[in-house]
């Protein structure tokens, strides 16, 4: 699901940001977030549902890591560096495998002369912001215990709460392509109690800049891609001023595509 896809603008967003603000209104603060959890894996799953597993295994796992890694009966410094670099070693084999097991099995056939069959795996929507955001969480997990939150930390007994570590993975606004934040700087925006109701300024500003995005992706990139892909289709026909401009509306395609992108998440997040 994309952020341009009538289903989500209007149905799934206006379900989400309904439901969502009538649990808080009801004070149900765990059932909101269980749901905002379940509302991401279906946006997360209508590309293709069976790599909803893949993601909750990665969850689960970095979840189990990060506790092991916040642990303050965690004396060893080094068992606790060899920690690190275990979860840290399988978020990367994940994403090698998905991405590059067909391009190691084509550079062994050709090196050996083997005749091992393709995979044909297709690489699982955004599984390397899903894997770079919890490596990232790792290392701060890791050095956590450095820092001036440890007395909360403690106070919570060291444990990470699964449902905000869940939501932190799984928000669907930055689900697809990021950014990359860190756990500390967006989950206490979910307690503000300011951010449980329904604020109308928010709503029209959000309103506002998810327009902008969507002009600049569907008025200007798409528009700009049709032209582009003739161009590439016609690019041996082409001469100098006219590769000029192929090159310069490709630049903007991808610039716009990026920005309007950009624009529409950081809507969903006021």
């Amino acid at each position: 699901m994309l952020f341009v896809d009538n289903i989500f603008i209007f149905i799934f967003l206006p379900f989400v940001f309904f439901i969502y603000f009538l649990l808080n209104y009801f004070k149900f603060r765990d059932f909101s977030k269980a749901f905002l959890i379940i509302a991401s894996l279906v946006f997360y799953g209508y590309f293709k549902f069976s790599y909803v597993f893949i993601l909750v295994f990665s969850i689960l796992f970095n979840y189990f890591m990060g506790n092991l890694l916040l642990s303050h009966n965690f004396k060893n410094l080094k068992n606790k560096k060899l920690f690190l670099a275990f979860g840290i070693t399988i978020n990367i084999l994940l994403l090698v495998y998905f991405k590059y097991a067909d391009f190691f099995i084509f550079n062994i056939n050709s090196i050996f002369k083997f005749d091992i069959e393709y995979l044909n795996l297709m690489l699982p929507l955004a599984l390397s912001f899903v894997a770079f955001q919890q490596i990232a969480f790792l290392c701060d997990a890791y050095e956590r215990e450095r820092e001036r939150e440890r007395e909360r930390e403690r106070e919570s007994k060291g444990r990470l709460n699964f449902l905000d570590y869940s939501l932190f993975i799984t928000f669907f606004p930055q689900l697809i392509a990021g950014p990359i934040v860190h756990h500390k700087e967006m989950m206490p925006q979910f307690s503000k109690v300011k951010n449980k109701f329904i604020n109308f300024k928010n709503i029209a500003l959000g309103l506002f800049i998810f327009a902008i995005g969507f002009f600049k992706k569907v008025g200007i990139a798409d528009t700009l891609s049709f032209y582009v892909a003739q161009g590439f289709d016609n690019s041996h026909n082409l001469f100098f001023f006219e590769s000029w401009a192929l090159s310069l509306a490709y630049t903007f395609q991808l610039y716009f595509d990026f920005s309007g992108y950009c624009d529409m998440a950081i809507a969903l997040f006021i």
